[in-house]
C-alpha cells in the first residue's frame, strides 16, 4: 500500500513553516486524539499517523531527507534515517565529549543526542476522582528563558556578539579524511548559540534560563487508570533559549482507597457479616461509589462468595455504562463466648448435625473414601 505524503497528513504545504507546521500538528492531534474518540477505533491510527508525519516534519534535517528521498529516507535501516549513522547527510557530533577521532565515530553510531527538555511528573488524584474524572491544578517547576535579557543572556541594554568561530551560524563543519561525509559539530566557542555573551546578565548569569514555578490544568476522564499518562506540549523545559520547551509527560497516579481495589471496570470491596446473617440471609449496608448501598444477602451463603451491584463500578472508557461492583463476603466468627452463648452454639451444633452442611458433608464422605 502507497504510503501517504508527510505534508498531506497534516494538512500543510511543502514550504509550510516550521510554526505552521506545528500549528497544524497540534490541531490535529487535538482533533483525532483517542480520549476525544473514545468510540472510534481508528481514532488512535491517524493520532499516530499523526505523529509520525510531525516528527519528521519538524525535525529540520529529517525533513529536508523526506523532501529529498521521501519515505526511502524514513525506511529501517536506512543510513539516512533518523537515529542513522548518516542522519541528514552529515554526522552530527553536538553532545560527544570525547575528543579526536574516537570521539568522531562514536557519534556516527547515534552516541550522544542532547536534552529535548521533556520533564515528567506525577499527578496523585483521588480513587472517586479516577472514577468520575475531574480537573486538577498542577503547579511544578520548570527552565524558562530569561525574561530580563529575554533569554539572550546580555544584561539589559546590551546585546551578545557574533561568534568569530562559526559566523553566527553556532556549529561548524569539515571533511573528515576517514569519513566520505561532511562532519558537523556544534561551535564549542558559542555552544551552539551563534552569538557569545560579553556582558552577562545578572539574573540568569548569562545562561539566558531562568527557573520558574508554571501552573497547568489537567483534565482526567471518567475512569482513568492509575499510571496513565497526559502529554501537555510546550510544557516542559527549555534546554536552551534559542530552542522551544519540551514536552510535559503526566503519569497519574490513583490513591488507595480504604474500600475498593480496582479489577478492570469493576471494583472490589470485602463486607464482614455475622453467621446469623450468613445462615438466615438479611439486608446489608455496603459503600458504594455513588454512597451507601443496600445489598441483599441470601440465606445460606457461604464464606468467600462473591455478589455483584450491576452498574455501581468504573465507567467503561468505551463510554458503554459502568462495571459492575463486586462484593466478597467475610464470615465472622464471635471469639468471646459467654458461658450461655457457647451452650447455645453446641446445641445448635447437635442439632445441626452434618446433613445441613453441604460443604463439610462432602468433605467427610471423600475422608471416608480415602480412609475407608
Amino acid at each position: 500500500m502507497a504510503q501517504r505524503d508527510l505534508y498531506e497528513i497534516l494538512g500543510v504545504s511543502k514550504g509550510a513553516s516550521p510554526e505552521e507546521i506545528k500549528a497544524a500538528f497540534r490541531k490535529l492531534a487535538a482533533q483525532h486524539h483517542p480520549d476525544k474518540n473514545p468510540d472510534d477505533p481508528k481514532a488512535a491510527v491517524r493520532f499516530k499517523e499523526l505523529n509520525a508525519a510531525y516528527q519528521v516534519l519538524s525535525d529540520p534535517q529529517r525533513r529536508a531527507m523526506y523532501d529529498r528521498f521521501g519515505h526511502r529516507a524514513e525506511e529501517p535501516g536506512s543510513p539516512f534515517a533518523s537515529g542513522g549513522p548518516f542522519a541528514g547527510g552529515v554526522v552530527d557530533f553536538s553532545d560527544i565529549a570525547i575528543d579526536g577521532i574516537l570521539g568522531d565515530l562514536l557519534g556516527v553510531f547515534g552516541v550522544g543526542r542532547g536534552d529535548k527538555g521533556d520533564l515528567k511528573r506525577e499527578l496523585e488524584i483521588t480513587f472517586e476522582e479516577a472514577a468520575f474524572g475531574t480537573t486538577k491544578t498542577m503547579r511544578y517547576d520548570r527552565i524558562v528563558s530569561c525574561t530580563d535579557c529575554r533569554g539572550s543572556g546580555s544584561a539589559p541594554g546590551t546585546t551578545p556578539d557574533t561568534c568569530s568561530a562559526c559566523n553566527g551560524r553556532g556549529r561548524v563543519r569539515f571533511q573528515q579524511g576517514l569519513l566520505p561525509i561532511a562532519v558537523e559539530r556544534v561551535c564549542q566557542r558559542c555552544k551552539g548559540r551563534g552569538t557569545v555573551v560579553t556582558n552577562a546578565c545578572g539574573s540568569c548569569k548569562g545562561s539566558g534560563l531562568v527557573t520558574s514555578e508554571n501552573t497547568v490544568e489537567v483534565t482526567i476522564p471518567a475512569g482513568v487508570e492509575h499510571g496513565a499518562t497526559r502529554v501537555v506540549s510546550g510544557a516542559g523545559n527549555r534546554p536552551r533559549a534559542d530552542r522551544a520547551a519540551g514536552d510535559l509527560e503526566i503519569e497519574i497516579r490513583v490513591a488507595a482507597h480504604p474500600f475498593f481495589r480496582r479489577a478492570a471496570d469493576d471494583i472490589i470491596c470485602n463486607v464482614p457479616i455475622t453467621f446469623t446473617q450468613a445462615a438466615l440471609g438479611s439486608e446489608v449496608e455496603v459503600p458504594t461509589l455513588d454512597g451507601k448501598g443496600k445489598l441483599r444477602v441470601p440465606a445460606g451463603t457461604q464464606p468467600g462468595t462473591t455478589l455483584r451491584i450491576k452498574g455501581k463500578g468504573m465507567p467503561r472508557r468505551a463510554g458503554m455504562g459502568r462495571g459492575d461492583q463486586r462484593v466478597e463476603v467475610n464470615v465472622e466468627v464471635p471469639t468471646s463466648l459467654t458461658e450461655r452463648q457457647r451452650e447455645l452454639l453446641e446445641e445448635l451444633a447437635k442439632a445441626l448435625g452434618e446433613e445441613v452442611l453441604p460443604q463439610r458433608k462432602g468433605f467427610m464422605d471423600k475422608l471416608r473414601d480415602l480412609f475407608g
